[in-house]
């Protein structure tokens, strides 16, 4: 009897404005993600095509699927600014992470007088703009003996992110349960293994979109490059890609190729990564 009701009983109502809101909202999604690929396709496609055919009919597919132009861009120094390039953010990413975790552990975890006014110092160095110290910089390096060196970006680039990723992790910290330290610091653990065994693996997000937020930051960063890395040899790929450029005669077809190439690797990496940087940003920020 009660399969024979439910049986007869009519179908729930449609709420039609919730379907026309979902139908606009993936719509805006979907002209939002063609804005955001297209450019990246078009530049990769423009790396097939020669001069003519760029300023042909710039929009139109390639004649010729050729790789020529990509070869040539990486035997022109791509693959050099690329090393230099991968050298500079991975080591400055690593720098930066660990010692903005260790300053928001700090910050957090451990007891020490005028605590505000620390965390106020710290973050203070948010407001430092990088062009205002570029002169003082400069006649530190050379007095270091750092100029026209991988180490000059390295610390650049690891001293004015610290502020902004321990900003981030000691906000993603503030929420973490102090229960498991004390546990730990019960079966007499240190402060260093409570920090590599426990709270580094909670704040994996955090530190996952810390990583890639500097991984961008360093990866497209001009003018500490320019400036401090000029020197051949040392370039990094936003340096690089100007000289492959010449005042005369450029042949486009392969600075869209080297442009693709150095774009390459941050696609692969947000892509690979987005779960965790959505994550540790929307929990980080929203603490």
């Amino acid at each position: 009897m009660s399969a024979a009701v439910l049986a007869e009983a009519p179908p729930a109502p449609v709420n039609v404005w919730s379907v026309i809101a979902r139908t606009f909202l993936h719509a805006f999604l979907i002209c939002l993600g063609i804005v955001v690929l297209y450019p990246l396709l078009w530049m990769a496609m423009n790396g097939f095509k020669n001069n003519a055919q760029i300023f042909g009919d710039p929009f139109a597919l390639p004649l010729t699927w050729s790789w020529s132009n990509y070869v040539e861009a990486w035997n022109r120094g791509v693959r050099d600014y690329l090393t230099v390039s991968i050298l500079v953010t991975v080591a400055s990413a690593l720098c930066t992470v660990l010692v903005s975790a260790w300053a928001a552990y700090g910050l957090t975890r451990t007891k020490m007088p005028s605590k505000p006014l620390v965390v106020g110092f710290v973050l203070g160095g948010l407001m430092l703009s990088p062009t205002v110290a570029v002169i003082p910089l400069v006649k530190m390096m050379q007095a270091l003996g750092l100029y026209n060196t991988y180490w000059a970006l390295i610390v650049l680039y690891t001293a004015f992110r610290i502020p902004f990723c321990t900003f981030l992790i000691r906000a993603y910290m503030l929420d973490l349960p102090r229960d498991v330290d004390e546990a730990a610091v019960i079966d007499g653990a240190t402060e260093g293994q409570i920090f590599w065994k426990i709270t580094m693996p909670l704040c994996r997000p955090i530190i996952v979109s810390c990583i890639i937020l500097h991984v961008l930051f360093a990866w497209n960063e001009y003018l500490f490059a320019m400036i401090f890395s000029g020197a051949t040899g040392m370039q990094t790929l936003p340096v690089g890609l100007t000289s492959i450029m010449a005042k005369h005669g450029t042949n486009y077809g392969i600075v869209f190729a080297a442009m693709t190439i150095s774009a390459l690797p941050i696609v692969i990496v947000f892509f690979a990564a987005q779960r965790y940087f959505i994550r540790g940003l929307s929990e980080g920020i929203g603490k």
